[in-house]
């Protein structure tokens, strides 16, 4: 029997759903074992058959991490590196794409190609290079080090997210405030930058959250306990006979609230910023 038009609607709709549920259950499942594990002893976590729920809810995991000043280091370097990261990236990128959105200099399309390539160059490959620069600079093993170098990784996409923004604000915003005298500056931070806050945040999200997860140059770059990151303590939990998984756990719960509350709280901002000047009006 053909189906009418309600129907076939009815049917789109129940597969709509049904896919999402399914990409609901991969996403969430890893997420919601972790959480769980975080709560069981090690012998609990390795139960045949698995369960996800346990009798018995054990803090001992959490308790370990919050009593022992070490880790409590991890999370304190993190914030350091990526709220300072955040906030020097957003101040180069915001002038930067200030004068790419409103400004045509010499050599402008060069320096375009310039910072989109870096964005192609693997990560992996730089490793070596700062390795010896920030030895030799005397950065190794220090804050400014790990700043430095997460801004080489963040800067680019930061300028061309804030140049697109800009370039979907009028122009005559910030010329009728030069227009009246005022400089170039003042049209930026009093006029654009207070309008432009979804893409502000946006690239902050992402920026944060680049910092905050970044294992390969954290590893390379330090070398002492007490300039460690998050991702570095979760892996120094890795003994060398046994693994603490239920604090490995515990720990990657407490490492992802951070993003996770910058989502939730901004979750209007970062996809409006995200989608700007996807649609011309």
């Amino acid at each position: 029997m053909a189906l009418t038009v309600k129907g076939k609607r009815r049917v789109g709709t129940a597969g709509v759903t049904i896919g999402l549920l399914i990409g609901a259950v991969f996403a969430a499942g890893p997420v919601l074992w972790m959480l769980s594990s975080s709560f069981k002893s090690n012998t609990q976590i390795f139960e045949l058959p698995p369960r996800l729920l346990t009798d018995t809810f054990s803090f001992d995991a959490y308790i370990a991490i919050f009593t022992n000043p070490e880790t409590m280091r991890f999370f304190l370097n993190s914030y350091v590196v990526a709220g300072s990261v955040t906030v020097l990236t957003l101040i180069v990128a915001i002038q930067a794409a200030y004068a790419f959105s409103r400004f045509d200099f010499r050599g402008k399309r060069i320096l375009n190609v310039v910072i989109v390539s870096v964005q192609a160059v693997p990560p992996i490959t730089l490793l070596i290079p700062y390795f010896g620069l920030m030895v030799a600079l005397g950065l190794y093993n220090s804050y400014a080090g790990l700043i430095l170098t997460y801004m080489v990784f963040t800067l680019p996409y930061a300028i061309i997210m804030m140049t697109g923004y800009f370039n979907t604000l009028p122009r005559e915003l910030d010329e009728a405030v030069r227009v009246d005298g005022a400089g170039s500056m003042t049209a930026l931070w009093r006029i654009l930058v207070p309008i432009s806050v979804p893409g502000i945040v946006s690239v902050g999200i992402y920026t944060f959250m680049i910092a905050w997860n970044e294992y390969l140059f954290a590893l390379t770059l330090t070398r002492t306990i007490d300039m460690r990151t998050v991702p570095i303590g979760i892996q120094l939990l890795m003994g060398q006979h046994s693994y603490e998984w239920n604090q490995i756990m515990a720990m990657s719960v407490l490492g992802s609230i951070p993003v996770l509350l910058l989502f939730l709280f901004f979750q209007r901002y970062f996809i409006s910023g995200l989608t700007a000047g996807s649609v011309k009006s």
